[in-house]
């Protein structure tokens, strides 16, 4: 049975800040947040200002439902433990500052508003992901806002964004190359823009912005809807049209990596039309802080995700009328962590005046939802924290291990007539979604942990001899070199497939080694005795960290994960095993699974195939953490 808690979900956290620099007297104590109980923890206070230009931009991108922010005391968490109540008050208090400048401000965000905790996901049967959470988002003084690839992986998503969310946001949601089929006034099915397909409008200092709302080349989407692929998109009648006219600047917003993807696409086409126009892109999906300059006069910025980094953007334009001007357009970015101490000290606020009505409401009625989804349903109380990446895998300090070696094999034979056959269990790194950390471990954890509801199938009669190869195999490991080209083809295949369909832990992996070879995170944290956090490496001029840190710690992890091979006196190559994996690698795990058998067995082999294929049991990949929680963290 699982156990009830008193406390409102995520009403439980205060920082307590060092403001011995110079801090007003309402800090001298602490960081006081009345919304949050427990524990005091101390935050790193920004050094410098912003840099303000004519045009400046907060930009928010892979959101993923993390509204009331990252509330666990382990570092890097508390680094985000914003809410959105939070940043509604920040993006109030930098519009007064923006008046007071007399330049011109705009909200930005690109893309993933589904998908990722208990706000979105933990919905009632019946319900729609993100529906309630969206309420709040649009409560937000957005500009332009673009879809993202997990606003497309279920129609009824799609559906409610087309009918509920882009008519509230009246032209300003984006979706230039992403439609869905609906049925008309007449019931003839028409294929038609889920949001619109640019916007044009005039800032209030009177400069004048044509945006556009792009999604890479997905193809992960449900049916009835459409996205087009990017390079035929910008060849389009509309988007022609949509450009021809000239701005004062382009700003275009998409759920597209502002690296190594089809932004030079877009950006050629502009610029074919118009060589000297300022262009501002606002990009995502790749989880990353990433920033460069296609040219010199334009920047390209992509903030992070799950409400761990808030974007900032300026550019010094000069005069609207001078439109003849070919000098480098001076820019500025930052990549500002999202918590209360950030916000404060870059709206030169107090605690006791942050707090703005519309913020106050929008936390209270985040908590009011969390509690109506009773996402503090507690499974039991996390021993230690476990990460993805930042252990290596296999140790105790590992989630994948964690998941793979522990709460696998206990969760998925828990009342499960093959529970007594001895087993080999295979799933994929990727479906662990975010690390966990020590403390209590409740619904809105399982749910950020591991949020994939993938069924578990299983063919029986394997010879051990040959199950325990199959994990090496797929991830190309003990193998000789003809076999790991073969099969490093099929994997090759393999991630340009999940690419397409959306799956971005590989890039954002790679991004955290790259961090941490570069920085040599151990070392400088010594040295400095900095927090751990993102240390950025961009190719754009300055530092964009708004807070120095030392680098997470990054191990390799394969592709694939498993449970430990069956041992004993009793077991040898020859004993029959169920071979478990997850749905989802049903395909390439055939594969692999015969060329296996084919190398072991030679002309005896066995060729399997989707008839061998049976479901294991009724558990769903995203109850594994909290069944084995109940059982092994009371």
């Amino acid at each position: 049975m699982r156990l009830s808690v008193s406390a409102t979900f995520f009403g439980f956290v205060v920082f307590a800040v060092n403001l011995a620099n110079g801090c007003s007297d309402d800090h001298d104590h602490e960081h006081v947040h009345s919304k949050r109980l427990f524990p005091q923890t101390q935050l790193t206070v920004p050094t410098r200002p912003l840099e303000w230009g004519d045009l400046n931009i907060i930009h928010t991108t892979d959101t993923h439902g993390w509204l009331l922010g990252h509330q666990h005391a382990s570092f890097p968490e508390p680094n985000y433990s914003g809410d959105l109540g939070d940043f509604a008050s920040f993006v109030k208090h930098m519009k007064d500052i923006a008046l007071e400048k007399d330049v011109d401000l705009l909200l930005i965000d690109s893309g993933d508003l589904h998908d990722g905790t208990g706000l979105s996901d933990g919905f009632p049967p019946g319900g729609i992901d993100a529906h309630d959470a969206n309420q709040f988002i649009k409560e937000l003084p957005y500009d332009v806002m673009a879809i993202g690839n997990h606003e497309l992986y279920i129609y009824l998503n799609t559906w409610d964004m087309f009918t509920n969310f882009a008519p509230a946001l009246s032209g300003k949601y984006l979706s230039s190359n992403v439609n869905i089929t609906v049925f008309d006034k007449h019931n003839n099915s028409v294929s038609v823009p889920v949001g619109n397909r640019y916007r044009k409008f005039t800032t209030r200092k009177g400069r004048k912005i044509t945006s556009l709302g792009v999604l890479y080349d997905f193809t992960g989407n449900d049916v009835n809807t459409t996205v087009q692929k990017v390079e035929d998109m910008v060849k389009e009648q509309w988007f022609a049209e949509a450009i021809a006219e000239e701005p004062d600047v382009f700003v275009l917003v998409g759920h597209m990596p502002v690296s190594r993807d089809n932004w030079p696409t877009v950006f050629n086409a502009v610029r074919a039309v118009h060589a000297e126009t300022p262009i501002i892109i606002l990009g995502g999906h790749t989880h990353i802080r990433d920033c460069n300059q296609p040219d010199g006069r334009s920047m390209a910025l992509e903030s992070g995700r799950y409400m761990e980094t808030i974007g900032w953007l300026s550019a010094k334009l000069g005069d609207p009328s001078d439109r003849n001007s070919k000098k480098n357009i001076t820019f500025s970015r930052r990549y500002l962590d999202q918590n209360r101490v950030t916000y404060e000290y870059h709206s030169q606020q107090r605690n006791s005046t942050f707090d703005t009505p519309q913020g106050k409401q929008i936390t209270q009625g985040l908590l009011g939802l969390a509690q109506k989804y009773e996402l503090s349903t507690l499974f039991g109380i996390a021993p230690q924290d476990y990460t993805i990446s930042r252990d290596p895998y296999p140790s105790n300090g590992s989630s994948l291990t964690l998941f793979a070696s522990l709460a696998m094999p206990y969760a998925l034979t828990l009342n499960n007539s093959r529970a007594n056959n001895s087993n080999v269990m295979i799933t994929n790194s990727g479906s662990q979604r975010f690390d966990i950390y020590a403390g209590t471990f409740d619904k809105n954890d399982q749910i950020s942990a591991s949020p994939f509801t993938d069924a578990f199938l299983f063919i029986p009669s394997v010879d051990l001899g040959v199950a325990e190869q199959v994990l090496p195999a797929l991830n190309s490991a003990g193998a000789d070199e003809r076999r790991k080209r073969e099969l490093s083809g099929v994997l090759q295949s393999r991630e340009e497939e999940l690419w397409k369909r959306g799956y971005v832990d590989r890039r954002y992996m790679e991004w955290l080694d790259e961090m941490d070879r570069r920085h040599d995170g151990a070392v400088k944290r010594a040295a400095k005795n900095l927090t751990l956090g993102y240390v950025t490496s961009d190719s754009c001029p300055g530092v964009g960290d708004d807070i120095l840190h030392a680098p997470l710690a990054s191990f390799s992890i394969p592709d694939f994960i498993g449970s430990n091979n069956p041992s004993g006196s009793n077991v040898t190559n020859s004993t029959l095993v169920d071979l478990v994996f997850v749905d989802f690698i049903e395909d390439q795990l055939l594969e692999v699974l015969n060329q296996v058998e084919s190398q072991v067995n030679g002309q005896n082999a066995k060729t399997f195939t989707t008839a061998d294929v049976q479901s294991y049991t009724d558990v769903l990949a995203n109850a594994v953490l909290g069944l084995y929680a109940e059982h092994a963290w009371n």
